[in-house]
């Protein structure tokens, strides 16, 4: 890119203009060399001067303006990284709990009585850390069953991340989500906790899912499935009629 916002041509054009009209003046320079005579104005065609002057007034350049062109070459405009783009905006949002919760609160007889008896504070009592591997078992399932949960080798139906949910909302989610595994009798589900500093919604999970009878296991999820910022839960079957 040149060092102009001209081209070179016009440089070359303005030049012999700013010549043409300082003829008649002092032509030594400051070094006390002479400099040569400008050329005749003839030797431009009255077309590129005319189109030369109408882009100098279509733009109304001013030396000032010129200079600071000149100065500021080079320079490109930084991004600003603190603005946040729609599409980053709602990338970030956690829709599946929250309509999960809204659900809940609308419709939820028995997702109401699923989670009637939880208690936060029960769960709150019993913190644990980030990266804690999370394991709880009811005596009466086989070990073996068990083990297949900690492997990842049970596939779960359904999940919900409770990623920036409150306590109320997280509690309203789950509750929704276990709910709807009962009535479609699926006994597998994966909740996304996430880890965080103080743990909190994972220290949550974890507690509220043993106060549960309808959960039978649950374990923090495999790699793939999230790690330790999520649990697998496996439910009890749900009862048919003919039962």
């Amino acid at each position: 890119m040149a060092n102009s916002i001209f081209s070179k041509e016009m440089q070359d054009q303005l030049k012999e203009l700013k010549g043409q009209l300082s003829k008649g003046r002092d032509t030594t320079s400051p070094d006390g060399e002479d400099q040569k005579p400008t050329e005749p104005v003839s030797m431009l065609s009255q077309k590129q001067v005319n189109k030369t002057v109408k882009q100098l007034d279509s733009e109304h350049i001013d030396d000032d303006k010129v200079l600071f062109m000149q100065a500021m070459h080079g320079v490109n405009q930084l991004d600003d990284n603190n603005v946040r783009s729609p599409a980053n905006a709602k990338k970030g949002r956690k829709p599946d709990a929250t309509t999960l919760s809204k659900r809940a609160a609308a419709q939820g007889k028995e997702a109401a009585d699923i989670g009637a008896g939880l208690s936060d504070m029960q769960a709150l009592l019993n913190p644990v850390a980030g990266e804690a591997y999370l394991s709880y078992k009811q005596p009466t399932l086989q070990t073996k069953v068990f083990t297949q949960l900690k492997q990842g080798k049970l596939r779960w139906y359904d999940a919900v991340d409770i990623h920036g949910c409150t306590i109320e909302e997280a509690r309203a989610a789950m509750t929704q989500l276990l709910s709807q595994a009962k009535q479609n009798n699926e006994t597998m589900v994966k909740i996304v906790h996430g880890k965080g500093s103080e743990a909190i919604l994972k220290t949550c999970v974890n507690g509220w899912l043993r106060q549960l009878p309808e959960v039978l296991a649950f374990c923090s999820a495999p790699p793939k499935d999230g790690g330790n910022g999520a649990v697998l839960v496996l439910l009890k079957k749900s009862k048919t009629d003919g039962e």
